[in-house]
């Protein structure tokens, strides 16, 4: 977000009653210090030098201007609510206890399910999940500006998805374009992005095709589309045909390079749905919706192709019940990962080893609601938030980052259908 509101000194408070200012100046003076030893290195000196510049930025010396740190986070919630009411919602979370405080509602057209955000902050993508689009089997992609100051939401324009029931949207890491899995369909599509964050028509669209064992594996239902850390590849999870197919994507565009090939074949009727990188670009984990369990990926990033390591069940030993796995994040200091189980109703949280990348289970947790569909880490990896789809909730846990464990804060919002949700830092202090 481009506007930070100013900050005034003192206000932050820190362990024994210090500031961020008091911190920043206590620095600023050590690094002072040593730049008066005869003995100060070239090394040393790069290294003062950044901290210097460093405490300059954080106190407004350079600039004149002070800047206020993030105090909690924005959370935008897309829903399956009807199209004629607010289905699109702003909450602003507290970064320390996990409070959430409603904003803003906003007109998101026909049940705006999942949502992406540009790479700067200043647009938000959401599907429109409709089985019409303009008279023609599409959903459709709507781009909304951020307003830097509030959070709150302008429509900037619409198109067509190219393919019915859209239902997961990512952007290239240059947020040159809007990668679109639309599951009724199956197809992927990209759109590319202008300048001013509206949408350009589809460039690019692929038909997958196939089937499976399952009884919801008739046709391909193209589930999730994201690019590969490095944004050479865009890696498609198809949940109909147990495949992840790999597009070539061209550098600064949003082209995808059709035909795709197959980057990893799950085991029959397991229904691969979502995928997710490690931070360190070598492993990803993928999770399977209909024989809920959750595989480990070795990728090869030269060929945008994956080898199955291991793969664990989601769910915890013994139970025999309904469920549909859902949703799979990784921790962002690569530590843990997580996978939602709708029916058993509870998040499951597991160990990766760092040597490895194998996955080991911690906990299992109840998502206090019914059918988490979606769920999000905050940033600092401290706090998860959860959408539990069919009781309308959203509740925040407290995340032990040394364990991966999470406690329940006693703090939830009651959010019609709640299908997804994205966090930016919240610099208002409101």
């Amino acid at each position: 977000m481009q506007a930070v509101p100013a900050w005034r000194p003192g206000r932050a408070k820190h362990a024994r009653g210090q500031t961020a200012t008091d911190l920043t100046l206590r620095a600023i003076l050590s690094a002072l210090t040593m730049s008066l030893s005869p003995t100060w290195s070239r090394r040393a000196f790069l290294q003062r030098t950044a901290l210097l510049t460093a405490g300059a930025l954080l106190t407004g010396c350079a600039t004149g201007r002070t800047v206020r740190p993030a105090v909690g986070w924005l959370l935008y919630v897309g829903t399956y609510g009807p199209a004629e009411q607010d289905n699109l919602f702003l909450y602003r979370l507290h970064a320390r206890t996990g409070e959430l405080s409603r904003v803003a509602g906003f007109r998101g057209g026909t049940r705006p399910g999942y949502l992406a955000l540009a790479p700067d902050h200043r647009h938000l993508y959401a599907v429109n999940a409709s089985q019409e689009f303009q008279g023609r089997s599409s959903g459709s992609v709507r781009a909304f500006a951020i307003d830097p100051r509030t959070g709150g939401l302008t429509l900037l324009n619409e198109q067509a998805s190219e393919g019915a029931g859209p239902c997961y949207l990512s952007l290239t890491p240059a947020g040159h374009g809007v990668l679109v899995a639309n599951y009724a369909g199956g197809t992927v599509s990209a759109l590319p992005v202008l300048p001013g964050g509206e949408l350009a028509a589809a460039t690019a669209i692929d038909q997958h095709t196939g089937s499976g064992p399952h009884k919801n594996q008739d046709r391909a239902h193209a589930h999730c589309i994201l690019p590969n850390p490095a944004g050479r590849y865009a890696l498609a999870v198809d949940l109909g045909t147990d495949q992840i197919l790999s597009y070539a994507l061209l550098p600064g565009s949003p082209l995808l390079q059709v035909p795709p090939k197959t980057a990893f074949t799950a085991q029959p009727g397991a229904g691969p749905r979502h995928l997710a990188f490690h931070p360190n670009g070598r492993w990803a984990y993928v999770i399977n919706e209909l024989n809920s369990t959750i595989s480990a990926l070795a990728y090869d990033a030269a060929a945008g192709t994956f080898t199955e390591l291991h793969t664990v069940s989601a769910l915890p030993t013994g139970f025999a019940g309904p469920n549909s796995s859902a949703d799979i994040h990784v921790s962002p200091n690569g530590r843990f990962v997580y996978g939602s189980n709708r029916g058993h109703d509870s998040l499951v949280v597991l160990a990766v080893d760092a040597r490895t990348g194998h996955l080991a289970v911690v906990q299992h947790v109840s998502t206090q609601g019914q059918t988490p569909r979606n769920f999000a880490l905050s940033p600092d990896g401290r706090l998860l938030l959860v959408a539990n789809q069919n009781s309308d909730s959203i509740f925040s846990y407290h995340v032990d980052v040394k364990t991966g464990r999470l406690t329940p804060t006693g703090f939830s919002a009651t959010v019609p259908a709640p299908v997804c949700l994205r966090l930016l830092p919240d610099f208002t202090g409101r």
